[in-house]
């Protein structure tokens, strides 16, 4: 680290990840930047500078890289099932714009160190038939086979980084995330993930006295989920890492959403009836294999599913009743539009 206070970018840091990462690394004593299309919906931001840019424009993505020395590269324009699963010509033409013109700003600014958040939307889908799937390596992503569009544009982009890493000396790292949950994300309007989108169908039945929680398919389909305080804190392991494979960051445990579904009607306090509709799945089963992740950073993620789903049924259903009310977001006391001055 240099002796002056390091200076770091998160790009993508008015979403979910990106907001508690800003946090994160501000806690740590580093000089942060927050760069984003939107500034955090539920909370302000803790960045000592926040840029609303498009990082889809070469242009804009010189403006954001000047003068820090890494940068996490979070934006992306994504969200759960429902939405990947029905845009796929936006999603892979945004993302590869971002992504393109963010590494290569980087590098031509002089960034000495560029983290990117892949995603386990990388691996083949028919590695993922069966429930009970076999936990993903890092190396089962090849031969290529992803699902959809959202998992080829991470692909291909996780071998750009590696291109920049061997062609151009880009000191690269390459983080595949797998179901990050928690509070201040996305809990409505369609880009929500399944704990927040089930969490608000399970507080808005007990809120009106019922039970029902209704899930796209049987609900044996299986994933594995990681809190965000420890997803944040393995990108930062990972960046202090100086490993520049791509690498696994989730639990390694694994559940049906019937079965979250269960844990969360025990977070409300509710015993949840289940109702079954059509809706995109995804894969059956997808799971993380963690052995890397351990050999390489010393560390796993450590927070229990039923502890993360508390705190992220909690906040969800204090959003609920908020807009049931009429009012504001619970969480939003001030308003996250206002940036902070930017640090010296």
């Amino acid at each position: 680290m240099p002796d002056r206070t390091p200076r770091v970018l998160v790009t993508g840091a008015g979403g979910f990840i990106g907001h508690h990462l800003v946090s994160f690394l501000k806690e740590r004593g580093y000089w942060v930047r927050g760069v984003d299309v939107k500034r955090p919906e539920f909370a302000p931001t803790e960045a000592d500078e926040f840029q609303l840019l498009d990082l889809r424009r070469w242009a804009n993505c010189l403006e954001a890289t000047r003068n820090v020395d890494d940068v996490y590269a979070l934006a992306a324009d994504m969200g759960g099932m429902g939405f990947i699963s029905a845009n796929h010509a936006a999603i892979l033409h945004n993302n590869v714009l971002i992504n393109t013109h963010t590494l290569e700003a980087a590098r031509t600014n002089g960034v000495e160190r560029y983290l990117y958040t892949s995603s386990a939307c990388v691996y083949p889908e028919h590695l993922q038939t069966d429930a009970d799937v076999t936990a993903l390596k890092e190396e089962d992503a090849y031969p290529a086979a992803p699902q959809d569009a959202y998992g080829w544009e991470k692909l291909v982009s996780e071998r750009l980084n590696q291109h920049y890493h061997d062609d151009h000396d880009l000191d690269t790292r390459i983080v595949r995330f797998h179901n990050i949950y928690g509070p201040l994300g996305t809990w409505r309007g369609g880009r929500e993930k399944a704990p927040a989108a089930l969490c608000r169908k399970a507080a808005e039945a007990k809120l009106d006295g019922e039970r029902e929680v209704e899930i796209w398919g049987d609900g044996e389909q299986t994933r594995s989920f990681c809190y965000i305080d420890d997803c944040v804190e393995g990108i930062y392991r990972l960046m202090e890492s100086g490993h520049s494979e791509p690498l696994n960051l989730g639990r390694d445990r694994m559940v049906t959403i019937n079965q979250l579904v269960d844990i969360i009607g025990e977070a409300a306090g509710i015993v949840p009836e289940k109702k079954h509709v059509d809706g995109p799945q995804g894969v059956r089963g997808r799971n993380s294999d963690n052995t890397r992740l351990k050999e390489v950073l010393g560390w796993a993620p450590e927070i229990a599913l039923e502890d993360g789903i508390q705190r992220t049924y909690d906040w969800i259903e204090e959003q609920v009743e908020a807009q049931r009310s009429g009012g504001a977001s619970a969480s939003q006391t001030v308003d996250p539009l206002e940036p902070r001055a930017a640090a010296a």
